[in-house]
């Protein structure tokens, strides 16, 4: 009983915290890592792997020491009680430690490319069910069904390698075990025939040999068990390995900053890591004074985003500097100044709780009547109290269970109680019908008030009032100035957008 509940509390506590620094990791990582994983491999790395840890910990390492302590005890007394016998026995170690390195790097191996695979089957499952309508729409549920079968072969094949390993490995053992227990016994023989021994020490000896023969043959078990822990532990060891970009702080609390937002590109020169062959922007340089409203404006592919996703240092520059109130970014502490600036993206992904708690994500420790006069500021008061829940409201996975027009002011909402220096607006109405656009729009004009704002639109009748549109194209800012001043810019490209799409919206 002390045993079982000795492993099971230091497994338990012990495999708590490899869960907990193994999130705190990932949480820590730069963009750019996420950016070259899998979401279903990495959660794979937190559960199955952690989980092949647990059982080793939990069970197998608790055996494994008892038959160890079983070995150590009857080597100790028959080496007391029958010297001879016991040299010859433990002649046999040698053989047994080489073998076992020697399988032991072949069976590690095999559990690192199951759990990979296991991984990677994992990986399908979270990208299906993330994407079950396109997958449906197009009628491929036999090609899932097909991509994850093909998956889950592998890891049977993987798995009956690791387990054929075992299987020769234990065997192994076996043989040399009753080889060296026949050959003692034969020895044994010889020693009685002289009188150096008596009978009774022979069978005694013999007993007792086959008992260590017990444990060395449960040991190779348990060793071949922990080797495929140890596998699972390379995987998770390469996220542990990996390079903070923040630290993980046990409350909200960060170093004091204030900021203006006061923002200044200065020959800026960017290229993705993960394609290091495009320059995305080649010297990019503009300013926008605290508390103004800016847009920018450019075909897909011109780097609006890019821009935006460098503000909030996502990415490292390759050239050139930002400045915010006259420093560099570089010099803030990352979490302090993220503190200072809000996003609201086209597209908003709402975490799967209640409508208080994604307001409430914008700054945790806010009271009920801030979230309250939050939602009242987004226009999205009169909605939430359309529903009977009111802010206790679960907006589903992702949000889906709100229109799109909703999931917006749930996230002008939550920026508005953070309260930032610096707003970030990637085209934040472009996929909203005209009725849900005008709502939003006007929450967005009370968030923007007083704030340094950066919009990305394509959209231009949306900008129409911002204090200076910057035209990006192809990396480069080319045009730049009021929408009246642009507008007069005859052969100019927001000149060229603004007609095309002021006429098309008359025509239609």
């Amino acid at each position: 009983y002390a045993r079982v509940m000795l492993f099971a509390r230091v497994s338990e506590k012990g495999i708590a915290d490899v869960r907990r620094a193994v999130y705190d990791k990932m949480i820590s990582l730069p963009v750019v890592f996420f950016e070259k994983s899998r979401v279903g491999e990495l959660v794979s790395r937190l559960t199955a792997d952690v989980e092949k840890l647990y059982s080793a910990f939990s069970i197998t390492l608790a055996e494994f020491l008892r038959q160890v302590i079983i070995l150590v005890a009857g080597i100790i007394f028959l080496g007391i009680t029958t010297p001879e016998l016991a040299l010859i026995m433990l002649a046999t170690f040698p053989v047994v430690v080489i073998s076992a390195m020697f399988f032991g790097r072949y069976i590690r191996k095999l559990s690192k490319k199951r759990q990979e695979e296991l991984a990677n089957s994992n990986t399908i499952v979270s990208e299906t069910m993330q994407t079950i309508q396109t997958v449906k729409a197009f009628t491929n549920e036999w090609f899932e069904s097909r991509r994850y079968g093909s998956s889950i072969d592998k890891v049977v094949r993987f798995a009956m390698q690791y387990a054929r390993g075992r299987a020769i490995f234990a065997a192994f053992i076996i043989v040399i075990l009753f080889g060296a227990l026949f050959f003692i016994i034969w020895q044994g023989a010889n020693l009685l025939q002289r009188g150096d021994i008596t009978a009774g020490d022979l069978i005694a000896f013999v007993s007792y040999t086959a008992i260590i023969g017990g444990a060395i043959a449960g040991l190779g078990n348990f060793y071949t068990e922990l080797l495929g822990a140890i596998g699972a532990t390379e995987r998770v060891r390469d996220i542990l390995k990996q390079e903070d970009e923040v630290e993980v702080r046990k409350s909200e609390s960060a170093p004091g900053l204030s900021i203006l937002g006061d923002i200044r590109y200065e020959d800026v020169h960017f290229h993705y890591p993960t394609r290091e062959d495009v320059e995305v922007l080649k010297g990019i340089s503009f300013s926008v004074k605290a508390g103004q409203k800016v847009a920018l404006v450019g075909s897909s592919g011109a780097g609006k985003s890019t821009i935006v996703q460098l503000l909030l240092r996502f990415y490292d520059l390759q050239g050139g500097d930002i400045l915010v109130d006259g420093r560099s970014i570089r010099e803030f502490d990352i979490s302090a100044y993220r503190r200072h600036i809000a996003v609201v993206p086209q597209e908003v992904l709402l975490f799967g709780g209640t409508i208080r708690e994604n307001i409430l994500y914008g700054r945790p420790d806010a009271t009920e009547e801030e979230v309250i006069e939050a939602a009242r500021q987004a226009n999205a008061l009169d909605f939430i109290r359309s529903f009977p829940d009111g802010l206790e409201t679960l907006v589903g996975e992702r949000g889906v269970k709100l229109s799109g027009g909703q999931r917006q002011r749930i996230a002008i909402a939550r920026a508005i109680l953070k309260d930032p220096a610096i707003l970030l607006l990637d085209e934040a109405t472009s996929s909203l019908d005209a009725e849900s656009e005008k709502v939003v729009q006007d929450a967005l004009n009370t968030l923007m008030e007083g704030r340094t704002s950066i919009i990305i639109a394509h959209r231009l009748a949306t900008i129409r009032e911002v204090d200076c549109i910057y035209v990006i194209d192809q990396g480069r800012v080319i045009e730049q100035g009021t929408h009246e001043q642009l507008s007069l810019l005859e052969n100019g490209m927001y000149n060229n957008l603004a007609r095309l799409q002021f006429e098309g919206a008359i025509g239609n």
